[in-house]
């Protein structure tokens, strides 16, 4: 009798397994976003990414008249979702890619949603800022335009942020992380990645500009810090996924000839931002 019932609980904890990754797996069938290119390092992308300076997100919020509700679209792990969550009563933190939400960081007042960025089930007129951290270039950027002037009120700000390859300053150590960026992954880029080089400049925004400036990131990383940060790189995936090796391991050796062991070294980040208000409905 004892051994019936405990197949009876097999079968029905199995019947739930498969209904769920049956779900699951619908539930990414529908959420084809523009690019999903994090997934398979989004573990990476949680450890390594910088974390953006508060004064950015300072000069950002002196436009923001509420500080009720934001809506951090494509969130990754939720950095700059955290770094909101400091300021308004409650964040929403979208992310096509259920890999990168499953290691996004979790606080009371962030609410996490796994969706794309150009057609979300927000509520109209709901969100008083709008942030899109190192990922707009990866969108279908009109048909997003029309997603924030949906679901942003009359007046809600939007912000879209970058931030180019680090630099320390030391001339035979940029000259090899040059290298690695342009003639070793350059051709595995995606298109989108000019835009970031181009630091947004030539990105479609159709919004009232407010005046924007230049920031910067500032980190000391050793060795095995830089190297994971490259490894998230969705250029440095596409080899590995073409080439069956991965480069950062091969280019490491370069690399630690100008690194003495154990050594922390200082980088910038250059950080670029473009910053509007949303005005009428389409």
């Amino acid at each position: 009798m004892i051994i019936l019932l405990k197949k009876k609980q097999a079968i029905i904890v199995n019947l739930y397994v498969n209904l769920f990754q049956v779900l699951l797996t619908k539930s990414e069938q529908r959420l084809p976003m523009s690019k999903d290119l994090f997934s398979q390092q989004a573990s990476h992308y949680a450890l390594y990414r910088p974390v953006y300076p508060t004064v950015l997100f300072e000069y950002i919020l002196q436009y923001v008249e509420n500080k009720k509700l934001a809506w951090d679209c494509a969130t990754g792990n939720g950095q700059a979702a955290v770094a909101l969550a400091d300021y308004f009563e409650k964040i929403i933190a979208s992310d096509s890619s259920e890999k990168q939400i499953a290691n996004a960081t979790l606080v009371p007042n962030i609410e996490y949603s796994v969706c794309k960025a150009e057609g979300t089930n927000f509520p109209d007129k709901s969100f008083d800022l709008v942030a899109v951290a190192q990922a707009y270039h990866w969108f279908d950027m009109t048909a997003f335009a029309k997603e924030v002037n949906r679901v942003a009120k009359a007046g809600a700000v939007i912000a879209i942020w970058g931030y180019n390859i680090p630099l320390s300053g030391i001339d035979p150590l940029d000259d090899e992380i040059r290298y690695f960026y342009k003639q070793v992954v350059g051709p595995y880029w995606d298109m989108e990645r000019k835009y970031i080089d181009e630091s947004y400049k030539t990105v479609e925004f159709n919004f009232p500009e407010l005046p924007s400036r230049d920031f910067s990131i500032e980190v000391r990383w050793t060795l095995e810090h830089l190297t994971g940060y490259l490894n998230s790189w969705s250029s440095v995936q596409h080899y590995i996924n073409r080439n069956g090796i991965n480069p950062v391991t091969e280019f490491l050796p370069r690399l630690a000839a100008q690194w003495s062991q154990g050594r922390e070294i200082e980088f910038k980040f250059p950080v670029f931002l473009r910053i509007g208000r949303v005005g009428k409905s389409y």
